[in-house]
C-alpha cells in the first residue's frame, strides 16, 4: 500500500519545491497538477525528485469556477488509471504545509484505508451562507462573449437554480484526503450524470460544493469522516485564508492537524523552518 498527494499549483516556485521536497517518504508518490497558465520550466526540475509525477492533463484554472474541479477530476483519474494501490489522494494546495512528520501521517492513514477525511455540512440545516450559490446562475467557467450581462439577465427573470435528482447540498472546504474508491465514484458520477455536471459547472465557488454533495448522497456517506485533517484560519466572512506566521505556531502544534495553509515564505518564512523542526525534518 502507498500514499498518493495531489498538489495542485498555480505559482511560486520556490514555495512548491519545499513542499514537494518535506513530502518525500517511502511508500509515498507525488502527483503536480500544474496549472495551464504557468510556464512549466520553471518547475520541470522537480520531476528528478524520488516518486514525484506531473498530471499529463494540465487545465487553465480560474478561481471559483468549475475548472478547479475539472482539474481535480481528472487527476483523480489519471492517478487512478496509474493502477497502484494507494490508500488516499491527499489533496494539497503549493501554498499547504504538513504540521506532523510523514511517519506519523501515514501510518494514520494506512490504519484508516478505508475513510475519506472531509469536512462537510448540509447547506441548509448547518451553513446556510452558501445557499445563494445553489440558487444563483454564474458563467464564470463560460468564455463566451457578454456572459457576465446574460448571467445578470438569467438571475433576473428566470427561475432559482435546483439540483437535480433530488440531491440534498453539501459543502465545506474544497481540501481533503480521499480514498481511490470515493475519488472514483465521484469521478464516474460527474460523467453519467451531465445534469449535475451543467448545474455544478453554473455554479460560484463550486469547489467545496462538489465532492460534498456527490458522496454525502452516495452508498459510501459512511465512509466520511468530518474532519478533512487541516487547520485553515480564516478571518470572520473572509473567503480567502489568512495566511499563517509565528503568531501561529502554538495554536498549529495543539490543534492535532496534519496539514496547514496557507503559507507564503516572503512574509514569514520562520514559521516553515519551524515546523520542520518540530517533525525531525532536515532540508534536503
Amino acid at each position: 500500500m502507498r500514499l498518493a498527494h495531489l498538489i495542485l499549483i498555480h505559482d511560486n516556485p520556490l514555495s512548491a519545491e519545499r513542499l514537494v521536497k518535506r513530502l518525500i517518504y517511502p511508500d509515498t508518490d507525488i502527483y503536480i497538477h500544474l496549472d495551464k497558465k504557468c510556464d512549466i520550466s520553471d518547475y520541470i526540475h522537480l520531476q528528478s525528485l524520488q516518486n514525484v509525477f506531473f498530471i499529463k492533463t494540465r487545465t487553465a484554472i480560474t478561481w471559483a469556477t468549475y475548472s478547479m474541479v475539472a482539474a481535480t477530476l481528472a487527476c483523480f483519474e489519471e492517478i487512478i488509471k496509474a493502477n497502484v494501490t494507494y490508500s488516499h489522494i491527499n489533496l494539497l494546495s503549493g501554498r499547504d504545509y504538513p504540521l506532523k512528520d510523514a511517519a506519523t501521517i501515514q501510518n494514520f492513514l494506512f490504519a484508516n484505508a478505508d475513510k475519506t477525511f472531509m469536512a462537510y455540512r448540509h447547506i441548509y440545516n448547518e451553513w446556510p451562507e452558501p445557499i445563494s450559490r445553489f440558487n444563483l446562475y454564474s458563467f464564470g467557467d463560460y468564455k463566451f462573449p457578454l456572459r457576465f450581462k446574460i448571467q445578470a439577465l438569467f438571475n433576473k427573470f428566470l427561475p432559482a437554480k435546483k439540483l437535480p435528482y433530488g440531491l440534498e447540498p453539501y459543502g465545506r472546504s474544497q481540501w481533503f484526503t480521499i480514498t481511490p474508491q470515493c475519488a472514483k465514484y465521484v469521478v464516474d458520477y460527474m460523467k453519467k450524470h451531465a445534469p449535475v455536471r451543467r448545474f455544478f459547472r453554473m455554479t460560484w465557488g463550486v469547489d467545496e460544493l462538489v465532492f460534498q454533495t456527490v458522496l454525502m448522497n452516495s452508498p459510501l456517506k459512511d465512509n466520511i469522516v468530518n474532519d478533512h485533517l487541516r487547520f485553515i484560519k480564516f478571518e470572520k466572512g473572509g473567503t480567502s485564508p489568512l495566511i499563517i506566521t509565528m503568531e501561529d505556531a502554538d495554536t498549529l502544534i495543539s490543534s492535532g492537524k496534519f496539514y496547514a495553509r496557507k503559507f507564503n515564505a516572503t512574509i514569514d518564512s520562520e514559521i516553515l523552518k519551524f515546523l520542520d523542526k518540530q517533525a525531525g525534518f532536515e532540508p534536503i
